[in-house]
């Protein structure tokens, strides 16, 4: 046993080469010796090389171009695309008129009564007061319009979810064939997913409904698949035991325990249907988005609020209420069919009052015009904030500078990269970070976008992501460390990252607009300000959980408050943290590329031009780079607890 000892002794590596990241750097070192002047002396040129580039604009063209000409004679769109297209339609329509018929006396009565039986007194007024506050803006039927697509949406997102779900936590191999597919859905930017449905389908409401629900079912999926998975083993062995079929385990026992999972599924796909939805607006969708999407065009950010302001209301509404039903429904128990009846009742006879009373369509001389104040104030603020401020300077000022001194650098150091240094750099990151296959899969990723000949304007978006996650982490980590030591700050904070963590994408840009007008630098602000709440939650949370045994035992060595987050804290939340790098990446990504829509140029741009044109071969070039892109940043910034245990 002795010689067994000594010689694993013998064999482990001397001092500072045990530790795994030493030893991973060195190899990186010798690789790049090597490398560097073979790749050098091969290609000097930072660019792209065009041998090395598939121009797949002319099949693309090609296939768009059949699509477009078979959409009314191929048996393919007669039978079946058809058909689905004419059933969202109609689904759609149907529920529209329904909320129409219902009137708004109905609707907001309806809406209260169901928050009141599911989430109390406080969520009831706030749902009805929700509701009052659309049509006053003047938006009762942009907002009816959404709430239908939502509502058609996510009924097919929770179904098509759950069903994956379903197989994914029942089946070993259907849970390895669609955990990768979730994870690359997962890091796409919304924009993404307009592209093949408008391809398919067209500019219409069918094809922002379809891509909603591709957008939206992955939650559902995920989480269903890990409540299905993480059912109490001893309960399932209990039920099996009583001699029950695998249909009966299923019904009693592993869908009843993963009723938690289930509900949160429930909530996520609706947040991200709402969001998406309002984004499927390019695309034809209508309701509130298509209003924010025509006044930011028109750059009138008066007419973008009243929309918007729906838009929030109508996100907190959902998210509160559905939260609190499923905590009702985990901790409590359900509420009698009795009482259902009894609501029911009650919102049937105030939408029959209504009716009677001619209480159906909101009435005008109740609307407040909140577009010519705001841009009144808008004006003022262009007038005295935009440029010109004494000593500081003004808005327009700030984002010139951030955008000579931070973006132009960095887009241009990109650029000036070798394209194979670039890709180096990728794959150091993501193995020092991962495994190799981490790395490979980053680096054929990044590869994807040169070969699709996009590269320099994806290294534009990546510069703006780079910037944009920079100030976000500075900010977002100083916050969440302010809010994980002061219990009061973090109460005082906690209502306003609810808020902003419910808000749509778009409209983050409506303030932005306002303040810095055009560019790359609006865009880079909106992602900053929809990423930062997850970076602070995901932060103050990881500091939260630090074992208090460990902090005691700091305190009694002496260490002050400043050492014992630096020492002690920071180290041991070290993979909260690094979820919320990963979060703020991911985030910040989406936003930039709508960010096109403002000015923020590059993938953006293009995305946004194939769309507007019809020019599907730029938008889906740009698509995919977008995807390809945002699967490199997950790679690099996402070490997952089993690529970190294999190592490698």
């Amino acid at each position: 046993m002795a010689t067994i000892t000594a010689t694993a002794q013998k064999a482990s590596p001397p001092g500072i080469l045990a530790n795994r990241a030493v030893r991973k750097l060195l190899i990186l070192a010798a690789a790049a010796a090597i490398l560097v002047p073979l790749a050098h002396a091969q290609w000097s040129s930072g660019t792209w090389p065009a041998a090395f580039t598939v121009d797949v604009s002319e099949p693309l063209g090609k296939a768009s171009d059949w699509i477009i000409d078979n959409r009314d004679g191929h048996p393919l769109f007669l039978y079946f695309f058809g058909h689905v297209s004419n059933a969202v339609v109609l689904s759609v329509r149907a529920v529209y008129l329904a909320l129409l018929a219902v009137g708004w006396a109905g609707v907001t009565a309806v809406g209260a009564l169901v928050a009141w039986r599911v989430a109390g007194v406080k969520l009831a007024l706030g749902t009805a007061a929700a509701f009052l506050a659309c049509g006053l803006l003047g938006m009762w039927v942009p907002t009816m319009q959404t709430l239908a697509l939502m509502v058609v949406a996510v009924l097919a997102s929770v179904v098509a979810g759950a069903l994956l779900g379903l197989a994914a936590g029942l089946s070993d191999r259907m849970d390895r064939v669609l955990r990768p597919v979730l994870d690359t859905m997962q890091v796409l930017p919304a924009f993404a997913y307009l592209l093949p449905v408008v391809l398919v389908f067209g500019i219409g409401v069918p094809a922002a409904v379809l891509a909603t629900v591709v957008y939206a079912a992955p939650p559902m999926a995920r989480l269903t698949a890990l409540g299905l998975r993480g059912a109490d083993k001893e309960v399932l062995e209990a039920v099996e035991s009583l001699g029950t079929t695998a249909r009966q385990r299923l019904l009693t026992a592993r869908i009843p325990l993963a009723r938690r999972e289930l509900l949160l599924g429930l909530n996520q796909t609706i947040m991200m249907a709402l969001s998406m939805a309002v984004i499927a607006s390019v695309i034809g969708a209508g309701g509130l988005g298509d209003r924010v999407y025509q006044a930011l065009a028109s750059v009138d950010v008066g007419a973008a609020l009243a929309a918007g302001i729906p838009i929030v209301l109508l996100a907190v509404v959902l998210d509160r209420v559905t939260g609190a039903a499923g905590e009702r429904l985990v901790d409590d128990a359900p509420a009698a069919p009795a009482q259902w009846a009894y609501a029911l009742a009650a919102a049937v006879a105030v939408a029959v009052a209504g009716r009677l009373a001619g209480l159906l369509e909101w009435p005008e001389a109740w609307e407040a015009n909140i577009a010519e104040p705001v841009n009144r104030a808008v004006d003022w603020m262009t007038a005295h904030l935009y440029s010109g401020v004494p000593v500081v300077g003004g808005t327009a000022d700030w984002a010139g500078r951030f955008t000579t001194w931070v973006l132009d650098p960095l887009r241009d150091g990109l650029q000036w990269l070798p394209w194979w240094s670039v890709l180096l750099i990728v794959a150091a990151l993501a193995w020092l970070i991962g495994t190799w296959r981490t790395a490979l899969t980053a680096v054929l990723a990044l590869a994807a976008i040169g070969v699709l000949g996009v590269w320099k304007p994806s290294l534009d978006t990546l510069s703006q992501v780079l910037a944009a996650v920079a100030v976000t982490l500075v900010i977002g980590f100083a916050t969440g460390i302010a809010a994980a030591r002061s219990d009061r700050f973090e109460r005082w904070l906690r209502p306003v990252l609810d808020v902003f963590q419910t808000m749509p994408q778009f409209v983050y840009l409506i303030p932005v607009v306002a303040l810095f007008g055009v560019g790359r630098a609006p865009a880079v602000a909106a992602a900053v300000v929809y990423a930062l709440p997850a970076v602070v939650r995901i932060t103050a949370q990881g500091l939260r959980q630090v074992d208090p045994a460990a902090l005691e035992s700091a305190r009694s060595l002496g260490a002050t408050s400043g050492q014992q987050l630096r020492q002690v804290q920071l180290p041991l939340a070290r993979p909260a943290l690094l979820l919320a790098v990963n979060q703020g990446v991911v985030l910040v990504l989406a936003v930039v590329i709508i960010g096109g829509l403002v000015g923020g140029g590059a993938l953006g741009y293009q995305v946004v031009f194939g769309l507007a044109q019809g020019d599907l071969a730029t938008g889906l070039v740009a698509g995919a780079a977008i995807v390809c892109l945002g699967l490199m940043l997950d790679r690099v910034t996402q070490p997952t607890g089993r690529r970190t245990a294999k190592g490698a």
